[in-house]
This record gives C-alpha cells, sequence and structure tokens, in this order.
C-alpha cells in the first residue's frame, strides 16, 4: 500500500524540468513567431475571440466617464449661456442707447443749423409729456421761466413750427401746437416747386379721400394728383388755424379765385412779430372751389411731427421790433394838458402814433 502511494505522487517528470520545458517551448514559439511570423493567424484568433469580452468589461468604465463629461459640460454650456445672455442684454441696452442718442444728436444738429437763418437767443427743450386732456393738441417742455423763456414765445423744430408756448411753470412750460382748434399762425403761400413731387403719395390718398367724404356733388376739387407743377410764388398773406383732432390746418376766409393751388407750401409771414418770417408751417393738400360758396375750404398738413421726436426749440427772441409810442409826442401832450388823466395822455399818443 505505501509503494503504491509512493509510486503515485512520484509519478511523472520533475517540476522544474517541466518549467524548463515550457520555457524553451516559448523560447522557441517567440523566436520562431519574430523571425518567421509563425504565429500571426494564431494571433489574429485569439485577438478576435477576445475583442468583444474586451469591450464588455470596459464598457462600464466608459459609461461612467461619458456620464461624467455630459453633466461637466452641461454645467459648462448653462455657464457659458448665461454669460452670453447677460451680455446680449447688455449690448442691446448699449445699442438701443446708442441710437437715440444718434438719432437725438442728429435733431439737435437740426435745431442748431437753424440758427443760421433765424435768431440765435433760443432754448433747446426736451418735450416731457402731452397735456392731460387728451382732446387738446398740446404739449410740455421742460424748460420754464427759470430758462427765461415767456408766454407766447415761437417753438420750432428742425423743420418749422411746432407752435407757441401759452402756460409757463418755473422748470416746465405748456406748448400749444399749430393743429391746436383755434390755433392761428400768419402765414405767407409760397410755390417754389413742383406740387406733385412735394406730396407724399399717403398726403395725397388723404387728400382724395377727404375730398370725397366732405364735399358735395358738382364742386370743383383739386387733388394732389391734378395739382399743375408751377415754380411761380403766390406770395398771398392769410391766417392759418388749427383744425382740432383731425390735426390739419386750415386756412379760412380765403376767396374762391385765390390763387392756391394743392401743394403751395404755407411759411410764417412775421408780421405778427411772434413767428420769425420764413419758416415751414404746412403744405396744402386739398382745395376745394365750391362756386355756390363765397369762400374756398383749404386744408393742410403740418410741416413738424412733434410726435416723433423729443427735442423742440422755443425761440426767446424773434429779432423783430415794431414801432412803439414816441415818448416826445407823449409829453407834449401832457405838458399841453397839464390837468389830464394818464389815461387821456396815453389816448393822445395813441392817436398822435396813428396820425403819423
Amino acid at each position: 500500500m505505501a509503494a503504491y502511494q509512493e509510486n503515485f505522487f512520484t509519478r511523472g517528470p520533475s517540476p522544474l524540468a517541466r518549467v524548463t520545458f515550457f520555457g524553451l517551448v516559448a523560447v522557441a514559439v517567440m523566436i520562431a513567431d519574430h523571425r518567421f511570423q509563425a504565429l500571426s493567424v494564431v494571433r489574429v484568433g485569439v485577438s478576435t475571440v477576445l475583442t468583444p469580452i474586451e469591450h464588455a468589461l470596459m464598457l462600464p468604465g466608459n459609461v461612467v466617464r461619458d456620464i461624467g463629461a455630459y453633466l461637466i459640460a452641461k454645467d459648462k454650456l448653462l455657464a457659458e449661456n448665461k454669460a452670453l445672455n447677460e451680455q446680449v442684454l447688455m449690448l442691446s441696452a448699449q445699442g438701443q442707447r446708442a441710437r437715440l442718442i444718434l438719432s437725438e444728436q442728429t435733431q439737435i444738429a437740426v435745431l442748431n443749423s437753424a440758427n443760421e437763418r433765424f435768431s440765435r437767443d433760443g432754448v433747446v427743450a426736451e418735450i416731457i409729456r402731452d397735456a392731460r386732456n387728451p382732446f387738446a393738441r398740446r404739449i410740455i417742455i421742460n424748460r420754464g421761466l427759470s430758462s427765461g423763456i415767456k408766454a407766447g414765445d415761437a417753438v420750432i423744430d428742425g423743420v418749422g413750427v411746432v407752435g407757441q408756448v401759452t402756460a409757463l411753470g418755473m422748470s416746465s412750460a405748456e406748448v400749444t401746437l399749430t393743429t391746436e382748434k383755434d390755433q392761428s399762425v400768419p402765414v405767407m403761400i409760397v410755390r417754389s416747386a413742383p406740387a406733385t413731387a412735394a406730396l407724399p403719395k399717403s398726403a395725397a390718398s388723404n387728400a382724395a379721400t377727404l375730398a370725397t367724404e366732405m364735399t358735395a356733388p358738382g364742386t370743383e376739387i383739386v387733388a394732389a394728383e391734378s395739382a399743375p407743377a408751377s415754380r411761380a410764388q403766390s406770395g398771398l398773406r392769410a391766417v392759418a388755424v388749427g383744425g382740432g383732432r383731425e390735426g390739419t390746418i386750415e386756412l379760412p376766409f380765403i376767396p374762391v379765385a385765390a390763387d392756391i393751388e394743392v401743394g403751395d407750401e404755407l411759411v410764417t409771414s412775421g408780421i405778427d412779430g411772434t413767428y420769425p418770417a420764413g419758416l415751414a408751417v404746412a403744405r396744402v393738400t386739398m382745395v376745394d372751389k365750391n362756386p355756390a360758396l363765397s369762400f374756398a375750404r383749404i386744408v393742410a398738413q403740418p410741416s413738424t411731427a412733434p410726435d416723433h421726436h423729443r427735442f423742440v426749440k422755443v425761440l426767446t427772441s424773434t429779432g423783430t421790433s415794431y414801432p412803439q409810442p414816441d415818448v416826445k409826442t407823449y409829453d407834449l401832450a401832457g405838458s399841453a394838458k397839464g390837468t389830464q388823466t394818464k389815461r387821456e395822455a396815453k389816448r393822445e399818443a395813441k392817436r398822435a402814433l396813428r396820425d403819423r
């Protein structure tokens, strides 16, 4: 029994012999593979078998790595998107501010260019708001008595007449627009350009529509499309009156035979001492000459649009001086009648002025 067990455990080569044998075999295989590429087919087969196993073992690590990269990239993109949105908002506000400043500079430059023709004594004011009465054509500006503005001062923009100061405060003033009902401006009619070229299409269509609605059959209506092209100056003087809520200007009490056509420009005549001569007021858009009436109905579109800008200029001095009562005449009248009152002396002075 012992001999049998001893033979059983000592059967085969020794471990050292085995290590030596397999080492030599491995060296021989490496030499053969290196020199003669003998195991390339075996290597390809083994690689084909092990590749799916290798990918399966690497899959959990790759998934965890991709999830981490996605979360990091998402946080980074959200932060960049937030920063870009803030930058866009900031640049948008700056762009709008730059456009507003450019528009204001352009308007102020146009206002200052009016100094070449009219008095330089003026105050540039900003339009704060419209009047509280929605039916009144008035605006509020941010200049008042503290800026040297007086009631009755003319208000202009870069195009022409805006209106007239009618109410004053220390730091604000109310301006009545030329389109306010019964607001009058002495004007002169000037025909310096072809009427059809001067009128915009919208004004021509509005004039034609208004003429169709407001006139009776058989009335002769001169519309913007049929205005003749003439360059002769009319020179007719009149008083332009605001149309009220319609936002137009009318010329009342003009005879039917008066020389006035669609496209004629209305400019200030300067005879009232409030508005300097030559300021644009409106342009005629409709002439209704009804032979049955004594006067023609003439409608004009204002040249200015204070609703479209923020700044106006208040003319504190028009540069127009009118003759004043003669002081010497007043003194002579007072010495001749030593017992007369001061009111009688003034009457005598006015009478003497009229006789002159």
